[in-house]
């Protein structure tokens, strides 16, 4: 099964000795455990490449528990990233903030990813290790931006069309086709189930700009 594994560190932003106590989850530590697991929606990328990784979320708790300025401070810069800011930002509310506290606290969360190794080994050669998964991260995010920017450019009628055989063999060498969008659609609608409006919005728009119509009325209902 593939996991997400927590813990917390704390610093804060005024003068506060190490006595006074700090912000908890509600709930305690098995309860942010479990409230990650069950929101982890564990990155395409990253699951059939088997990829372990751990990212450091850094964010502001503030007296009424929201969580603000949320960033990754340390991370290989692939989608295991945008997970972990994905599913922190989804803790907002949840924190509780002992009397006296009258700034707000940041928080380090350390996420930890642990692909299905079973799984995903069955669809690639194996394991890369974190500078090919970087690398190939990379190269495959300037294929997709391709891929995206022609069809954006189509919708304003500004796409060079004879183009489009060399779109139609990128989609393919990157697996962009029905399948994927409707990964993609059930993912989104997991995001918009916890809450995420934003993340399954980036969902949609991923299929549209991508030569898909499936999303469309999603994006008309959820994403103006």
């Amino acid at each position: 099964m593939q996991k997400a594994i927590t813990s917390i560190i704390f610093t804060c932003l005024a003068f506060f000795t190490v006595a006074q106590a700090q912000p908890t989850f509600k709930g305690g530590q098995t309860a942010l455990d479990n409230f990650i697991a069950g929101k982890i929606i564990y990155p395409e990328f990253s699951s059939q490449n088997c990829i372990e990784a751990t990212i450091q979320v850094g964010f502001l708790v503030s007296p009424d528990g929201q969580v603000t300025d949320a960033r990754v401070q340390q991370g290989p810069g692939i989608d295991l990233d945008d997970e972990a800011l994905r599913v922190v930002k989804l803790t907002s509310g949840k924190w509780q903030i002992p009397a006296g506290y009258n700034n707000a606290v940041r928080v380090v969360l350390p996420i930890r990813f642990r692909p299905d190794y079973v799984k995903c080994q069955k669809r690639t050669t194996g394991a890369m290790n974190m500078n090919e998964a970087i690398t190939a991260y990379q190269k495959r995010q300037e294929l997709e931006n391709a891929v995206t920017n022609y069809y954006i450019n189509k919708r304003a009628g500004k796409a060079d069309e004879q183009k489009e055989g060399t779109i139609q063999a990128l989609k393919t060498e990157l697996g962009i086709d029905e399948d994927l969008w409707k990964d993609l659609l059930d993912q989104a609608s997991q995001k918009l189930k916890q809450g995420d409006k934003e993340g399954a919005c980036k969902d949609w728009k991923f299929i549209r700009d991508t030569g898909s119509s499936l999303a469309d009325t999603y994006l008309a209902k959820y994403c103006n």
